[in-house]
């Protein structure tokens, strides 16, 4: 058995010790933690038993003429049955001990901005938000909109939304939106024939998208004199003032200059509990961000880096395709994906990127 499994389950029966003598412990963060080794654990436990049913079978396959053929045959085959599943609980161990995104569990929040395109680059915001929005109804999680702008055409110039819910059931049973959706950050890049082309000639147009998670006051606090909290009235478009009352709620980071604002609730408290959500992500970022920057080999092990700036995706309608630059990979049927059928890219990125997470653990 590989060695490393000792010190797997001796560092679990201390956590279960320790949770068990009560005293001045951090209970929610032990427990957390011998939740995430209990999987690990049955599957070492798993390949304990079999390990002895191994040396049983080939104490028989190696036996003398008091074995006849049959029985040593049948221990043969058992061995490589044995041998094959003990392979399989290695390789699902090696993928459980990556070290998980701390906030793989958390809510989503997602901004999404018109790039260079103008109409057109709204449009197609608009478009991979219903997208977004179709993908997380699946996974029966809701959608809510924070604060939005839109274009002449009907399209978005920004829209700033949060994605909630309990992580999904399937494949990715304990990951959460922010989980899922962290993979989509960067710039999206769109080519096709806009319906206002008469040329029939291909535009091309970029939007970015920003993935934070959701972070509560005990996740990440800041503090309130850092804080400055202004009620405004809600604007329309092009700056208008939509209503007289002070609703809409702007918040400013002063340390850094951050600022949120949101207005599309009803309420004046709503809409701050709601600014203050995003102000919350948005400076955990930055300061986040920052930190990344000086692990660079770190993040190059990663395919959810959150780099805004990195070109990641392409979405070429002439040809039915999508192409997905940090794993070179193509996608057919555009208009299914565009329906919120995004799981083909996510599965891929998240397969990816647990790989080059294995060999960065392999490397270091």
């Amino acid at each position: 058995m590989n060695p490393g499994f000792n010190k797997i389950l001796e560092e679990y029966n201390q956590l279960t010790e320790q949770l068990s003598s009560g005293g001045n412990i951090d209970l929610a963060k032990l427990g957390k933690r011998q939740a995430e080794l209990l999987p690990v654990v049955e599957k070492i436990q798993t390949i304990q038993k079999l390990e002895d049913e191994l040396t049983g079978n080939r104490e028989l396959a190696e036996a003398g003429s008091e074995v006849d053929e049959e029985m040593r045959n049948m221990a043969l085959e058992e061995i490589r049955t044995i041998e094959g599943r003990i392979l399989e609980l290695n390789e699902e161990i090696e993928t459980d001990l990556i070290p998980k995104d701390e906030y793989y569990q958390k809510n989503a929040i997602l901004e999404m901005r018109a790039g260079a395109g103008g109409d057109e680059a709204g449009l197609f915001a608009a478009e991979l938000f219903r997208a977004y929005s179709k993908y997380a109804e699946s996974n029966n999680w809701k959608v809510n909109v924070v604060s939005s702008s839109t274009n002449d055409a009907g399209g978005y110039k920004e829209v700033i939304f949060e994605i909630t819910g309990r992580p999904s059931a399937g494949p990715n049973s304990d990951i959460g939106p922010y989980g899922i959706f962290k993979y989509e950050s960067g710039v999206h890049r769109v080519q096709r024939v806009p319906e206002t082309e008469k040329s029939g000639r291909v535009h091309t147009s970029t939007i970015t998208v920003a993935v934070m998670p959701e972070l509560e006051e005990n996740d990440y606090s800041i503090d309130p004199k850092d804080l400055r909290i202004e009620a405004t009235t809600s604007q329309g478009a092009g700056g208008q003032s939509v209503n007289t009352t002070y609703s809409a709620i702007r918040v400013v980071h002063i340390p850094t200059g951050i600022m949120a604002t949101c207005q599309d609730e009803r309420s004046q408290s709503q809409n701050k509990e709601k600014a203050l959500a995003v102000i919350r992500a948005r400076v955990s970022s930055y300061y986040r961000e920052i930190e990344e920057k000086k692990l660079s080999d770190n993040k190059r092990s990663q395919i959810g880096t959150g780099d805004r700036s990195e070109k990641i995706r392409t979405y070429n309608f002439p040809q039915d395709r999508v192409t997905d630059h940090r794993i070179n990979q193509n996608f057919n049927q555009i208009n299914l994906i565009m329906e919120g059928e995004l799981g083909g890219i996510i599965e891929a990125l998240q397969k990816a990127d647990t790989e080059l997470k294995k060999e960065a653990i392999k490397n270091s």
